[in-house]
């Protein structure tokens, strides 16, 4: 569904007279490179370490070395940059949580960071396991909740502050812009996982983040065959270079064959967010009266509390991720994930097959999931067939 917001239409507008193209059609083409030896429509894939030395013992091609460095990663790299909007591009790593780890590595021992409460359950360990060790301190915070984000802000001390909208399993709504203005008042910097919209449907950095995250392993390649990160960067400054040393420094970028395999998903990204995104309202929808759940999470439910901000930060629909409260409880809702035939019981999410998980068994003690909650993920199949294998499966359970 298309919503009232700024034109489909990417940052870099041309200025020597050709068409400034849509997104989705610079991403079709995978920005219209032609192979020069072939005149081939699809880039190859390269593979090579190593690279040879110029006479004068430089590298005038770009390339010295395949650890820092990848031509076909570049060639990802520049069609995610032109999505996002990104001026100092994007950056590409071997997960996403490599990608978001980079970030808190370029940080200083003793710099306060903020994140949300109901984020991505993986960072979130890892923020409290690790962060301390590197000096860091952690608050963190429902970040839907303007009074409580601004309050957990330390002027001064706070260097970032890190939202995931919508979040993962509750799919709460942060406000964007509202979240920029907070941080940079007190001298932060704003970060946001944007896993779950993509810039489909959401573009961070136009609503004046300074960095986007994704785990490219989701949505943005699709087909559950990719594990990839990316970051995409507001500002080609002194920090985005930091990240790019340690991605360096590590080896943590993408290997070229998974770049490769991300190119070719990023040519229908589109296409399929639109399947999902519509899929998934018509499942919320649909699932919202049904006696055997007493609650959808979705930001597109028109009585979901985000809907408000949803409406004003995504467009062309709300995503493909929601979540289901069974009425029964927590045993109800592992037997009906245990119940289902169409829908595959797995983990993570995005892939053009639609996926089911009991988030509290995975997350275990402190989760803010409810252990009532089933999280849904919303592939291309046909959704009459997605909506009547999860409705057998839920009677099933509750008739034991």
């Amino acid at each position: 569904m298309s919503q009232p917001n700024a034109p489909e239409r990417p940052a870099d507008t041309q200025t020597d007279g050709t068409p400034a193209f849509a997104r989705k059609s610079l991403a079709a083409q995978a920005m219209g490179r032609i192979e020069p030896e072939t005149r081939a429509v699809v880039m190859p894939l390269h593979v090579a370490t190593t690279f040879i030395r110029d006479p004068d013992n430089g590298y005038s091609s770009g390339y010295c070395y395949a650890r820092p460095d990848n031509a076909t990663v570049r060639e990802a790299e520049s069609v995610l940059a032109m999505l996002e909007g990104a001026a100092a591009g994007a950056l590409l790593f071997g997960s996403g949580m490599a990608a978001a780890t980079a970030v808190f590595g370029a940080l200083e021992p003793g710099d306060h960071v903020v994140a949300g409460t109901v984020m991505y359950w993986a960072l979130k360990r890892w923020l409290r396991e690790e962060a301390p060790r590197r000096g860091l301190t952690l608050s963190f915070v429902d970040t839907d909740d303007l009074v409580a984000l601004r309050t957990a802000i330390e002027p001064g001390r706070t260097k970032l502050v890190w939202i995931e909208t919508p979040g993962n399993p509750l799919w709460t709504v942060t406000d964007i812009a509202a979240a920029t203005e907070i941080a940079h008042a007190a001298g932060a910097r704003l970060a946001v996982d944007s896993t779950a919209a993509s810039p489909v449907h959401t573009r961070p950095l136009e609503l004046g983040a300074d960095l986007v995250m994704h785990s490219a392993t989701k949505i943005l390649n699709g087909h559950s065959d990719v594990v990839a990160g990316v970051l995409a960067g507001a500002r080609d400054d002194a920090f985005w270079k930091r990240i790019g040393g340690i991605r360096a420094g590590s080896g943590g970028i993408l290997g070229p064959f998974e770049a490769y395999l991300l190119m070719r998903s990023l040519r229908t990204l589109h296409l399929r967010a639109a399947a999902q995104s519509a899929s998934a309202l018509r499942l919320a929808q649909r699932l919202s009266v049904h006696p055997h759940v007493s609650r959808v999470l979705y930001p597109g439910l028109a009585d979901d509390p985000g809907h408000a901000v949803a409406l004003r930060q995504m467009r062309d629909g709300f995503g493909f991720m929601l979540s289901i409260r069974v009425a029964g409880g927590e045993a109800d809702a592992i037997a009906t994930a245990a119940r289902v035939r169409l829908w595959k019981r797995a983990t993570s999410l995005g892939g053009v097959e639609s996926l089911i998980e009991h988030r509290a068994s995975v997350e275990g003690a402190g989760s803010p999931c409810p252990p009532d909650l089933l999280r849904l993920s919303t592939g291309i199949e046909d959704t009459d067939d997605l909506f009547a294998d999860l409705d057998q499966a839920l009677r099933g359970a509750q008739a034991g």
